[in-house]
C-alpha cells in the first residue's frame, strides 16, 4: 500500500527496462524534493536485440529481463519501497509483442509495466538530469541510449523543446554495422541517418546552455577518457567531456574491434560492440549544435520517475 509522504520524506524504487540495459534506482525523496539514492543496479540483457529488424521481442530476450526484475525485486525489498515503478523505453515501444511482454512480467513478478512515450521519456530525463545540477541555469539533457536518444532544452523554471529520435547505439549498430571493427562505408552510413535525425532538433534553443549528458553512452564515454576500470557513481558525476575529446574517442573506438574495446576497461562488457555507434551520436550531436564541452551525469530517465512516484504519493 502506498505510503504518503511526510516530514521525513518517501522511499521509491524506480526499474528502467532500456534497451541494452535494465537499471535499478532506490531513492530516498525528502520534503523539499532532494534525492538521495539508496540503491543503484545496473544490468546488460539487451532486451532490443534484434527489434529494430523484427520489431519484436525476442522469448529468450524476455526471459533474461524477467530474470532480472526477480533479482531487482529482492534487492530493494529491505528498503521498504512505497511506490515501485518499472518503465520501458525504446525497444518495448517499438515492439509488437509489448502486450505479450507486459502480460508475462505482471505474470511472474506482479509489476505492471508502464510504456513511456518518446515524449515522456524525453520530460522526465529532464527533471532526472536537472535534479542533480545545483546551479545550471540553462541546460540542455541529451540521453544517448540503446534504441533511442532524447535531446531537451530547458532552464529550471521548465522544458522549452524536447524530441526523441530513433538513434540508439544498439540500433545504428544493427542496423549499420557488419564489421568489427565497422568498416568506413558503414560508418559514414551511421553518419549520415545520424546527421537527418539531428536536424529535426536543429531549431531548438541551445545558446548558453550548459550541455549534460545522461546515462549509458555518456558514462561510458567518461570511464574510458579517465581510463577507470570499475564503474562508480562518484567517478563519472559531472565529469567534463570536451569535444576534442570526443572525437578522439570516436576514432579510436572505430578502428578497434569489441574484444580490444572489452579490454580497455571491464565496465564495457555489454556495452563494447556499440559504443563506438554511441560515440558517433555524441561526436555528431556536439559538433552540429555547437557544444565544446559535454558534463557527464548518471541521473537519467529512472531519477525523474523517482521524482514523480514522490510528487503522486505527496498529493
Amino acid at each position: 500500500m502506498d505510503r504518503v509522504r511526510g516530514e521525513a520524506g518517501v522511499t521509491v524504487g524506480v526499474i528502467d527496462i532500456g534497451t541494452n540495459t535494465v537499471l535499478l534506482l532506490v531513492a530516498r525523496i525528502d520534503a523539499g524534493g532532494a534525492l538521495t539514492p539508496l540503491l543503484y543496479e545496473q544490468r546488460i540483457p539487451r532486451l532490443g536485440r534484434g527489434v529494430d529488424a523484427t520489431r519484436n521481442i525476442a522469448p529468450a530476450a524476455m526471459a533474461r529481463v524477467i530474470a532480472v526484475l526477480k533479482e531487482y525485486a529482492a534487492l530493494a525489498a529491505p528498503h521498504d519501497p512505497a511506490a515501485m515503478a518499472v518503465c520501458g523505453t525504446s525497444a518495448v515501444r517499438d515492439a509488437s509483442n509489448r502486450e505479450a511482454f507486459a502480460s508475462e512480467i505482471f505474470e511472474q513478478t506482479g509489476y505492471r509495466l508502464e510504456v513511456l512515450s518518446g515524449d515522456e521519456e524525453a520530460y522526465w530525463t529532464y527533471r532526472g538530469a536537472v535534479s542533480g545540477i545545483p546551479g545550471a541555469d540553462r541546460v540542455t539533457v541529451v540521453d544517448i541510449g540503446g534504441g533511442s536518444t532524447e535531446i531537451i532544452t530547458g532552464s529550471r523554471a521548465g522544458i522549452d523543446r524536447r524530441i526523441s529520435l530513433p538513434l540508439g547505439s544498439v540500433r545504428l549498430t544493427e542496423r549499420f554495422f557488419r564489421h568489427d571493427p565497422p568498416v568506413p562505408a558503414e560508418l559514414e552510413a551511421a553518419a549520415q541517418f545520424t546527421d537527418g535525425e539531428l536536424e529535426r532538433a536543429s531549431g531548438f534553443p541551445y545558446g548558453g546552455s550548459t550541455l549534460v549528458g545522461v546515462a549509458g553512452t555518456a558514462t561510458s564515454l567518461a570511464i574510458l577518457a579517465r581510463g577507470l576500470k570499475r564503474f562508480n557513481i562518484a567517478d563519472v558525476t559531472n565529469t567534463p567531456l570536451a569535444r576534442g575529446s570526443v572525437e578522439d574517442l570516436f576514432t579510436r573506438l572505430s578502428n578497434m574491434s569489441s574484444a580490444e574495446i572489452l579490454g580497455l576497461s571491464p565496465v564495457m562488457e555489454g556495452r563494447s560492440d556499440v559504443i563506438t555507434a554511441g560515440a558517433l551520436v555524441a561526436r555528431a550531436l556536439m559538433t552540429r549544435f555547437g557544444f565544446d564541452v559535454m558534463s557527464v551525469s548518471e541521473r537519467g530517465v529512472r531519477y525523474g520517475i523517482a521524482i514523480r512516484e514522490a510528487e503522486r504519493l505527496s498529493r
